[in-house]
């Protein structure tokens, strides 16, 4: 589904140059369940930029199927980015004067889909992800569970194939993370693409592979045995 050959990617300043990530090279297959992990600083959140079109590298190339990605221009980024792929984000990032049922629509509206198609998807992601009692609360009604249920139909409500989940779980507790944590287990089960950066070795199980990174390159591969 997507491979980065030797990416890199520096920030500079007038006095300090920083290597993000150095000659990193990954492979994601469809329908993989990839944990990145590794310490603070270490360009998780950077490579997960990247993957996801908000960011780009400053060299080495990055493919999304058969496309060239690190080449196209901002627009050409922003269409692929908005055709495919999803974004969870440990801070929700709801709209407060919005309802729930709003804030998932709202991930449709960029697209040309009429309102009742809109209306029946929001309420199919709704069930899904067990929040359709609160349709028609707002974020400050809801718990962080809840809160990051709503984030979770938002990112899938547009039908992507590629869902990038940053921290899931780190404004949850354990009870509320793990059931973030099954229910992208049970997206990538109906053949989600997921991609997640956590610091949670326990979270990280929940993933096929885990990528560990440290001063920007990739270190280990693992995989975890199926039972």
């Amino acid at each position: 589904m997507l491979k980065l050959h030797n990416l890199s990617k520096v920030y500079r300043t007038d006095e300090v140059e920083t290597v993000a990530l150095n000659e990193v090279n990954i492979e994601i297959e469809k329908g993989e369940f990839v944990a990145i992990m590794g310490p603070s600083g270490c360009g998780k959140s950077t490579l997960l930029n990247i993957i996801g079109m908000l960011d780009t590298p400053a060299s080495g190339q990055y493919y999304f199927g058969d496309q060239e990605i690190s080449t196209l221009n901002e627009s050409k980024l922003s269409e692929v980015r908005k055709h495919n792929v999803g974004f969870i984000f440990q801070s929700f990032n709801l709209i407060d004067e919005l309802s729930v049922e709003e804030n998932i629509e709202l991930a449709l509206l960029y697209h040309d889909i009429p309102g009742s198609e809109r209306k029946a998807r929001v309420q199919k992601v709704m069930d899904k992800v067990g929040i359709a009692h609160r349709a028609k609360h707002m974020p400050g009604q809801l718990s962080g569970g809840q809160q990051q249920r709503v984030a979770v139909a938002r990112a899938v409500v547009g039908n992507q194939s590629l869902i990038l989940a940053d921290e899931p779980t780190g404004n949850l507790d354990s009870a509320h993370g793990q059931e973030v944590m099954e229910m992208l287990q049970a997206l990538n089960e109906e053949g989600a693409t997921i991609v997640m950066v956590t610091h949670s070795a326990a979270h990280a199980d929940y993933a096929r592979r885990t990528i560990n990174l440290f001063d920007g390159q990739v270190v280990t591969e693992s995989l975890r045995a199926v039972s």
